[in-house]
Parts: structure tokens; C-alpha cells; sequence
């Protein structure tokens, strides 16, 4: 009675549900070096720089979930082809890729999966060894009684091992009196010193700096040299050139660097401050660098770095200027004694004039009035700033100035020494000569207009000279106006000479208020004349749906509904509803409405199709669609079925087909499914139709059995839902041949005799392997008093697998060794009550053991399942020296699911722990006669496999149902 009150709780959770929520665990199926729980009990996946990592994310759910592959804290997107793949592959992964991956499987039921695991990659770079001498001692060169610091860094994933040596001696702390190794404590393990106290003749010799990660991940060590000598120098240079150089656009400029000293010789780089590129045209060979055609972008500051590893490097720098002039601009200044921006007889007026001068010694101005030469004089006041300011600014006081002081007056820049074209600007000073007036033409101060359009915004400047006008985008608040946002081009500001702003292919984010001011450059230096342009974008109405479907049987009521967003404007909306080309109803929408429905009382068969609602105003329409079908929902396949596939015949197999209907009471009922299907590779399709009686409840699990289908092929199958409305949506899936070693297993015997081994396989997230090998081939001289002589049947030419505990294992290392996956025989038998019930066999696994040395570890056996989950059951464990024998071990299984079996081999505590095993066999049936030294045989409780077991009567009492 329990039984049966579990199965229909189950079941009715699932008929209820229309489904399973979604469970995933995340499993490393690429190259890899090993998988660990850390004391944080997070899953840590580790792999060597360059290779290629994938995790698959395996999943149970139904419907079959959706998977999407995410980083913590990643600013670069994953590949897109791997994002939602159930397998993430990162080929060629570097050490910034390392960090915690999650896999989230997520359908429409319960809370979406998440699992992660973290990834570290593992690297190791090249050591690298700097010489330093003591502070307060350095000379140019090594002598006698000098301290000297030989550093060795390398960066690496996990923390590097150094050992230094010194010619073939290995150097350690103590075994020399006059050499002390430390790692200093800011360095957290990245860098280890070699210091030699007062320097002797002995420490003149060659120097190995060894780094190592100990092995891991297969990663070699690496070396670095270093020779020490009385010759040994930092580096020092020289540059063969003028400073500042001082060069004419066009010409070639060379710049020459040169080793003046330093042992080893010093490796020679021309660099510019913060990281700026040296001109892509350059040559550089050793210390010469080379620029044709120079311009003035090529000026600044060029440094030669010489750097041998000892001592610091040795910088020098050198200036280039590129002669030119450029940013030629002028400004009036009115009289500052008096509140009066215009120009007037008898006061003071200043003209200036400004430009940007390569070398700014160079730079000289003159004055011209009229096209003649002008002087300093009382009235005429000329003055320019120092040489050192940059940009260069000279100013004419015209002192109270008279009517015969009108004319052009022009500012000549120019270049001490020639080679370079003047800059001439032109100032007028006149009656005429009055300050700026911005007005907006009338009409202009607030413009409307449509998506899409071209704009143009203007204001009408007076006055002379017409200065550049100046846009932003701002704000009103009160009398302050203050910019908030960006103008079209992305830019804080824009200018124009016109005065015109056009603004193409306007946009409602475009809307709102632009200000106009003028810039004091080219004209009066005033306060800024502003005015302000109001930009009103106006947008056809914004509505949902844009697109929806909605399935409906013959003679429902539903009520479709389009919903307003927004628009601009707002007002005099009106709607309009029709049915393909077919006016239903047409309306206007009040302000305080914000939709409009349409009402279907009973459908009939002329009311499937398209209905779309028009929604308008000044700037134009927005439309929902809508669809209206009687097509039923695509069906819904059930990935996780127990024993999916089976076979009885040695050419075919046959496949349970299992699914659910998506919302099947949406439409009139279903009346068959056609099954198409057809062999991958092939285009040929086979169909046939399977009735249906009766309603589809939601959730109830549909089941067809396929037979007759060829091994090994694999098959497309469709699967298309009918009513009498007529064919529904179809789906899809692949149905994939998986060869179990047997059909259904009752025997099965491995003695490691073939290279394939029976098909047993290396875990991947092991630490280490299994070794194949026979007694006759092993090489038993470095770990003696340990290992098997022989296979267990006394050969020496047999073969059995073992796991090599020398170094560079460690204790507590794993590695485990994976049977095939195994289908079960199930049987089924009929219950009194006339239902099925699935009786799950127990079988016999048996194996010889040979555990003989003093650092023996443990052998471990587990059961892995593949049901729901992968699940691993300890079912045998033996630990310690057993003798130099072989034995014989035996233990009831009892698997409710394909499964595996697990041989775990754990290294113990020194090189003599080797273990071996060999002749594997499976067989149907309780063991018979187990041997007296089996420790441990662990059969799972009933309570174990109850939910398996209501899973599997639940798709017996709907089948029967059925």
C-alpha cells in the first residue's frame, strides 16, 4: 500500500506539472589534469596552458532543458557556438581563462540548475635571472668583497620551486658559508635569491637557476643561466646625436644608440613615454632607429633602454621637434575699464593674436596695418608672451584709439629660421567692427518633427566677425542652464561656422533643448551670447504585442488585447481592428487609456487567421498581430527514460519512444500523432500514424516503441501532433545506437590480454593511470618488494594492470580505472493486481587483487549508476599489505540503471605500494562461494532506489492507461 501511495503521488506531481524540473552537474570530458573537492567543498578542475579544456554539463529534465555556459566576473563573452552547447570547449586555453565556470539548465518547471566548477590553469614561464649588487657598493664593476644578489623570477600556476646550482653543485642553504638563499617576504613565492657574501674567486663561476612546478600537468622544468665574472657590468650607453633634435617636416630623421659598456653585452630598445607606439614606418636595427618623412606627430620624447639583467637598466632620452606652426585663432578684447562689449572712439580696444609654435623659441610675430609693417609705440602697445608658454600669444593695445586707427590689421607668425610656411590672420577694426547677437529665427525656437527626418537647428548670428558658433545639448533648470547629454556625434560639443546644426535621421532620444552659444576664438572676447532651441521628435506609438500566437479550439471565448507603451504625441490616438483584410471595429483611445481589446465570443472555423490592431497618431502606426490557430503545440520528448534501448536480435534493435504534449487542452483534441522517421544520412522517410483515444492529460508520458531500426545507424524522428483542425507543430529528435558491451549483460570477462583493454578506460579526473603491463616487461630494479612476479595465473608473459606508485606520485594520489557501460537484463513479471512490476537482477563481480609492500595504500570499488544522475556507490574497499599473492575478491551488485564499474587504486605512503589487479568478470546471479578475506559487500537498502522504483511503476500504471 505505501508503494502504491508513492507511485501516485509521483505520478500525480508529474500528470499535475506537465513535467520534471531540471538537475545538472557538470563533468570535465577533455584534457585535464585533475578534479578535487577543495576544504570549500567547490569542484576545482585543473589544466596545462595550451591545451584544449571541456566540461559537458549533463542534465535530466523534462522538457529538455535549456543550457547556457557563463564565467564569474568575465568581461570577455564566451564563444557564442559554445554558450549554449551542453559541452563548453575552449581550445588552446591561456591563464587569464582560468576562473569559476557555471552551466544553468533551465525549463519551464521548478527553479532553473546551476553548478559550477572552478578552472585553474596550470603554467609554468621561463625563469629569469637579474644580478644586483649591494646598496651603497656598486661600482662599475664586480670586485672583491662585494656582496652580490642573483634573483630568479618566474611567474607560474601553481607556485614555482626554485634550486639554484652552481656549475654541477647543488646550492642549499647552509652547505656554504658564504651563500645564503632566501625568498624575500613581499614576493609571496614568485622569486627566490642566491646572495653571495663577499664575493670570493670561487663564486666566479656559471649559475643555474632550476624552476619547477614539480611535474604537475605533465609541465617540464625549466632552466636559466647566468655566467658570473670579474667582467660583469650593468649596462651603460651612449647617444650619438644632438638633444633637442630640431628637424623640418619631410626629412629623415636617424637617431643612434649605443652600448658604451656593460657585460653581459646589453640588449638595445627605443620606446616612447606611456607606451606610446614608435611610428610604424620606422626602421630599427640594434640601437639606430630610423623615421622617414617625419611630421609633426612624430615629436616628443624617444628613450633608448639597455638592459643586460644586471643592475638597472640604463635609460637615455632624447627630444624630437618638428618644426611647424599650427591653431592659428585671434580674439578682440573691448576696453575692461568701461561696461561695454562694442568698440568705441577714444578707448582702449586689444587685439590678440595666438598660435602653437614648434620649437616655441622659434616662434616671432610681427604686425601689419594695412599690409604695412607696424611698430610699438605709445598708442600702438605690442607685447608677446614669454618663449617658454606654449601656444605663443602676442597682443596689440591700440590706446585710445581715433577714427584714423580704422583698418585691417594682421598678426604674421613665423619661424626664426625659415623652412617653414607663415600663419596670417586678418583683423578688421572698423565702425562696422561691432560684438556678436545670436537670435533664433522666428518659428525656429521650437521645432517639431518625425523619425527619421533631417533637422536642421539655426541660430543667426550678428555682428563682425562672426565668431564660431558652439552646440551642446542642456537642460533648463531655472535661470542656470547646465549640459546633461551627449550630442548626436557621441561628442560633449559641436561646432559650426554657419551656425546651422543638421542633424540627419532623426531620433526620439534626439528630443530636447539645444543650446547655440559663441566661442571668444575669431571674435569678440565677451561674455558668450547663448540661445536655446526646444527639438521635439515625435513616434508613431509604441504597442504590444508586436507578435504573438495564440492557440484556440472551435467555440472558445478569448479576449485580444493591444497595449500602448507610449508615443509622441499622445493625444487623438485612435485604433483599428481587423481580421486579414477584414475591418472588426475601429475607435479612439481616451487619455487615460491605455489599451484597446477585441472580443471573440465563439470561434468558428472563419475566425482562424491573422488579427493585427492599428494604433495611430500624427507621426503614424504601431500594430499588435496576433495569430489564431487551431494547430495543437509541438510535442515534448522525454530524454530520460530508463532502458530507452534495447535489443533481442543481432542485426536490430528497437527504441521506446516517450513524450508529453505542450498545453494540449489549448486546442480541440488530438486525435493521432504521425511518426516520421528516417536514417541519418538518407533521404528517404518512413511514416505512420499512431490514434489516440481519448483526451491527453497535461504531463501524461505518450510511449511508441520502435523496433526493426538497424544497428548501428542513427534516426531522425518527427513527430507531428493531429486535430481536426489539422496537422499541429512537429519536433524533432535523434535517436543515437549506444552498443553495450553485451545486449543484456549476463556475463562478462576481462583479462587485460588486448591492447583495448575490454574496453575498460582511464578516468579523466583522476590524478594518475592505470598501467597495462606483464611481469616479463616491467621493470622491477627501482621499486623492489613490491608488485606481482607474474599474472595471476602465474605467467610472466599475462597481462593485468597496476598503478606505479614511485615518484612523482604522492600519497593520497588517485587513480581509477572505468568498466564499460554495462545496460541491465531487466525482467518484468505481472503482479496479482494485474500490473507490471520491473524486477532489477543482482550480479556477481569478482576479481584478483595482488596488494603487496610496506606503503601499500587502498584499493577501492565502486558502482556508478546512470539514471537520473550519476551516482557512485562504494561497494568494496581494502586497505594495507596483504602479502605477496594474488586473491581473489567477490561482491554482490545490485545496479538499478546502466552502470560501471569504478577500480579505484590510492597511493599510500612511500614507492614500495604497488597494486595490480586482473580477470574481471560479471556475471547474472548472487556470488557463489565468496572467498573468506572479501571485506566489505554493501547491497543498497530497498529506500535506496524507491524513487527510481516510482518513477518506473508510474510509467507502467500510464502505459497501462493507456
Amino acid at each position: 500500500q505505501f508503494s502504491q501511495l508513492k507511485v501516485n503521488f509521483l505520478l500525480n506531481i508529474f500528470l499535475t506539472r506537465g513535467g520534471a524540473p531540471p538537475t545538472a552537474q557538470i563533468v570535465p570530458s577533455g584534457q585535464g589534469c585533475n578534479v578535487e573537492e577543495d576544504r570549500y567543498t567547490e569542484r576545482v578542475h585543473t589544466i596545462r596552458e595550451g591545451d584544449t579544456l571541456e566540461l559537458q554539463c549533463l542534465f535530466t529534465g523534462h522538457p529538455r532543458p535549456q543550457i547556457r555556459w557563463t564565467k564569474a566576473g568575465a568581461s570577455d563573452r564566451l564563444n557564442e557556438s559554445y554558450q549554449h552547447n551542453e559541452t563548453l570547449r575552449i581550445e588552446n586555453i591561456s591563464r587569464h581563462q582560468g576562473g569559476r565556470y557555471y552551466c544553468k539548465a533551465e525549463n519551464r518547471h521548478g527553479v532553473p540548475a546551476i553548478r559550477s566548477i572552478r578552472v585553474e590553469v596550470y603554467y609554468l614561464d621561463d625563469p629569469v635571472i637579474t644580478v644586483h649588487q649591494s646598496v651603497g657598493e656598486s661600482k662599475e664593476q664586480f670586485y672583491f668583497e662585494r656582496t652580490v644578489f642573483l634573483r630568479c623570477v618566474a611567474n607560474s600556476n601553481p607556485p614555482v620551486h626554485y634550486t639554484w646550482r652552481r656549475g654541477r653543485e647543488v646550492l642549499s642553504q647552509g652547505t656554504d658559508s658564504g651563500v645564503e638563499i632566501y625568498e624575500p617576504f613581499f614576493t609571496q613565492g614568485e622569486t627566490k635569491i642566491l646572495k653571495l657574501k663577499n664575493l670570493r674567486p670561487q663564486d666566479y663561476a656559471d649559475y643555474t637557476c632550476m624552476s619547477s612546478v614539480r611535474n604537475i600537468c605533465g609541465i617540464e622544468d625549466k632552466s636559466a643561466h647566468f655566467s658570473l665574472s670579474n667582467r660583469t657590468a650593468p649596462p651603460s650607453i651612449k647617444l650619438l646625436l644632438e638633444d633637442p633634435l630640431v628637424v623640418n617636416p619631410g626629412e629623415t630623421i636617424t637617431l643612434v644608440c649605443v652600448a658604451s659598456g656593460g657585460d653581459p653585452p646589453p640588449t638595445l630598445k627605443w620606446v616612447r613615454p606611456g607606451g606610446e607606439e614608435i611610428p610604424k614606418r620606422s626602421v630599427i636595427k640594434r640601437g639606430t632607429l630610423t623615421i622617414p618623412a617625419v611630421t609633426m606627430d612624430d615629436g616628443g620624447t624617444y628613450t633608448c633602454v639597455a638592459s643586460n639583467n644586471v643592475g638597472n637598466p640604463a635609460k637615455k632620452s632624447t627630444s624630437i621637434l618638428v618644426r611647424g606652426l599650427r591653431k592659428g585663432r585671434f580674439w578682440i578684447t573691448p576696453d575692461p575699464y568701461h561696461n561695454d562689449d562694442n568698440i568705441q572712439i577714444g578707448r582702449e580696444v586689444k587685439i590678440s593674436c595666438q598660435v602653437e609654435a614648434t620649437p616655441p623659441e622659434e616662434l616671432q610675430f610681427s604686425w601689419l596695418k594695412n599690409g604695412r609693417p607696424l611698430r610699438s609705440s605709445e598708442r600702438m602697445v605690442i607685447t608677446h608672451t614669454d618663449t617658454d608658454v606654449s601656444p605663443g600669444t602676442t597682443n596689440l593695445d591700440i590706446i585710445d584709439l581715433k577714427f584714423t586707427d580704422f583698418g585691417t590689421y594682421t598678426c604674421v607668425a613665423s619661424l626664426r629660421n625659415g623652412g617653414i610656411s607663415e600663419i596670417s590672420i586678418d583683423v578688421n577694426i572698423s565702425s562696422t567692427t561691432v560684438p556678436p547677437e545670436l537670435t533664433v529665427p522666428r518659428g525656429r525656437s521650437h521645432l517639431i518633427s518625425q523619425e527619421g527626418d533631417t533637422v536642421d537647428l539655426q541660430c543667426l548670428v550678428s555682428g563682425k566677425p562672426k565668431p564660431i558658433i558652439l552646440w551642446s545639448r542642456v537642460e533648463e533648470g531655472g535661470a542656470a542652464v547646465s549640459t546633461v547629454a551627449l550630442m548626436p556625434d557621441g561628442s560633449a560639443q559641436m561646432e559650426s561656422y554657419d551656425g546651422v546644426l543638421r542633424i540627419s535621421n532623426v531620433t526620439r532620444d534626439m528630443s530636447g533643448t539645444y543650446c547655440c552659444q559663441t566661442s571668444q576664438y575669431n571674435g569678440f572676447n565677451v561674455k558668450p551670447r547663448k540661445a536655446l532651441i526646444q527639438l521635439v521628435v515625435q513616434f508613431p506609438p509604441v504597442v504590444e504585442p508586436v507578435y504573438t500566437e495564440i492557440r484556440q479550439a472551435l467555440s472558445r471565448a478569448f479576449v485580444l488585447t493591444c497595449h500602448l507603451l507610449r508615443a509622441h504625441p499622445a493625444r487623438l490616438l485612435r485604433y483599428e481592428w481587423k481580421l486579414g483584410s477584414r475591418l472588426l471595429t475601429v475607435g479612439q483611445l481616451s487619455e487615460q487609456q491605455g489599451d484597446t481589446e477585441y472580443q471573440v465570443r465563439a470561434l468558428n472555423r472563419e475566425g482562424y487567421g491573422e488579427y493585427t490592431c492599428d494604433i495611430t497618431n500624427e507621426a503614424g502606426a504601431g500594430r499588435c498581430t496576433f495569430l489564431v490557430t487551431g494547430k495543437a503545440n509541438a510535442p515534448e520528448f522525454y530524454y530520460d527514460t530508463y532502458g530507452a534501448l534495447w535489443q533481442n536480435r543481432p542485426t536490430v534493435y528497437g527504441f521506446k519512444l516517450q513524450w508529453t504534449q505542450m498545453d494540449p487542452n489549448a486546442v480541440d483534441r488530438i486525435l493521432a500523432y504521425r511518426l516520421s522517421f528516417r536514417q541519418m544520412g538518407q533521404s528517404r522517410w518512413w511514416e505512420q500514424e499512431i490514434p489516440i483515444d481519448g483526451n491527453i492529460r497535461m504531463g501524461e508520458l505518450l510511449t511508441y516503441n520502435l523496433t526493426e531500426l538497424i544497428k548501428p545507424e542513427s534516426y531522425l524522428v518527427r513527430l507531428t501532433p493531429i486535430t481536426r483542425f489539422g496537422e499541429g507543430d512537429a519536433t524533432e529528435r535523434i535517436i543515437t545506437y549506444s552498443p553495450p558491451v553485451n545486449p543484456h549483460l549476463r556475463e562478462f570477462h576481462c583479462g587485460f590480454e588486448d591492447e583495448v583493454l575490454c574496453l575498460f578506460s582511464q578516468d579523466k579526473t583522476d590524478v594518475f593511470d592505470w598501467t597495462h603491463h606483464s611481469a616479463s616487461t616491467r621493470d622491477t630494479k627501482y621499486t623492489p618488494n613490491t608488485g606481482p612476479s607474474s599474472d595471476h595465473t602465474g605467467s610472466k608473459q599475462g597481462f593485468y594492470m597496476y598503478i606505479e606508485t614511485s615518484r612523482p606520485r604522492l600519497e593520497g594520489d588517485k587513480a581509477r580505472l572505468l568498466s564499460p557501460t554495462f545496460n541491465m537484463n531487466s525482467k518484468t513479471t505481472s503482479s496479482s493486481s494485474s500490473s507490471s512490476v520491473t524486477n532489477n537482477p543482482t550480479y556477481c563481480f569478482s576479481f584478483y587483487y595482488h596488494m603487496y609492500g610496506k606503503h601499500i595504500g587502498a584499493l577501492n570499488v565502486f558502482l556508478r549508476q546512470k539514471g537520473q544522475m550519476v551516482t557512485d556507490t562504494s561497494v568494496w574497499s581494502l586497505t594495507g599489505n596483504q602479502g605477496n599473492r594474488w586473491i581473489q575478491a567477490k561482491v554482490d551488485i545490485h545496479p538499478t540503471a546502466a552502470f560501471q564499474i569504478v577500480m579505484e587504486g590510492v597511493r599510500g605512503s612511500g614507492i614500495e605500494g604497488d597494486i595490480a589487479i586482473d580477470d574481471v568478470s560479471i556475471e547474472e546471479g548472487e556470488c557463489k562461494d565468496p572467498p573468506p578475506n572479501n571485506l566489505r559487500s554493501l547491497a543498497p537498502p530497498p529506500s535506496a532506489h524507491i524513487w527510481q522504483l516510482c518513477v518506473t511503476l508510474s510509467l507502467a500504471l500510464i502505459g497501462r492507461q493507456r
